[in-house]
């Protein structure tokens, strides 16, 4: 794939960036270049190569998952405009 000039005027539209006639013009091989690298990656062989989120092997530090009601509900309540048996009341919206 190559770029021309009429393809960086547009994806600079699309980026709504203000772009001179110079700066077009010094685009067009890097994007060319930059075209070039992710061409060069696609020729990779990564067929026994398993998908990484991260290249160093990190254990996420888990905590237990136990299951805990906070004993703050009064304290929280204290800042409602209306509790009522220990829930938020809200008005009615819907008749």
């Amino acid at each position: 794939m190559s770029v021309d000039t009429a393809t960086v005027r547009h994806i600079a539209k699309l980026a709504r960036l203000q772009i001179s006639d110079a700066e077009v013009e010094a685009l067009v091989p890097e994007l060319n270049n930059i075209l070039g690298w992710v061409e060069q990656l696609g020729e990779v062989d990564t067929s026994g190569v398993e998908p990484l989120a991260t290249v160093i092997d990190q254990k996420l530090r888990l905590r237990d998952d136990v299951i805990d009601d906070g004993n703050v509900r009064d304290a929280v309540l204290q800042n409602a405009p209306d509790a009522q048996h220990g829930f938020f009341a809200v008005p009615k919206v819907i008749e």
